[in-house]
């Protein structure tokens, strides 16, 4: 079979035409993008795909993704900002870092 992905910037707009001003960005004084995920669906859609796996896409663009997606699709992950939009990270380090967290007196 063959991969085709899409990255999550694909198809960005900047906030502010969606009226959010500099005080409210993270960063301000910079443009900051938001994603797009109408424009990754319909370019999945173009690419006739099979099957859409979504991964690492934020909770509530996955349903604008579903809406515009003419192709059956899936969730392995979703993006949150706890694991600095890597979703899979807990799964990475489940036998380092969240261990040590999930069991504080675990011994080395």
């Amino acid at each position: 079979f063959e991969v085709v992905s899409i990255c999550c910037k694909a198809g960005k707009s900047s906030k502010e035409i969606i009226g959010i001003t500099d005080d409210e960005k993270i960063f301000k004084g910079t443009d900051e993008s938001m994603c797009n995920p109408i424009f990754q669906a319909k370019t999945l859609n173009s690419e006739a795909v099979d099957f859409n796996i979504l991964l690492g896409l934020c909770v509530g663009h996955d349903t604008l993704f579903f809406q515009y997606s003419d192709i059956p699709t899936t969730v392995l992950a979703v993006k949150d900002r706890v694991t600095g939009h890597n979703p899979l990270a807990p799964i990475y380090t489940s036998e380092s870092y969240y261990k040590k967290i999930q069991f504080p007196d675990i011994e080395k």
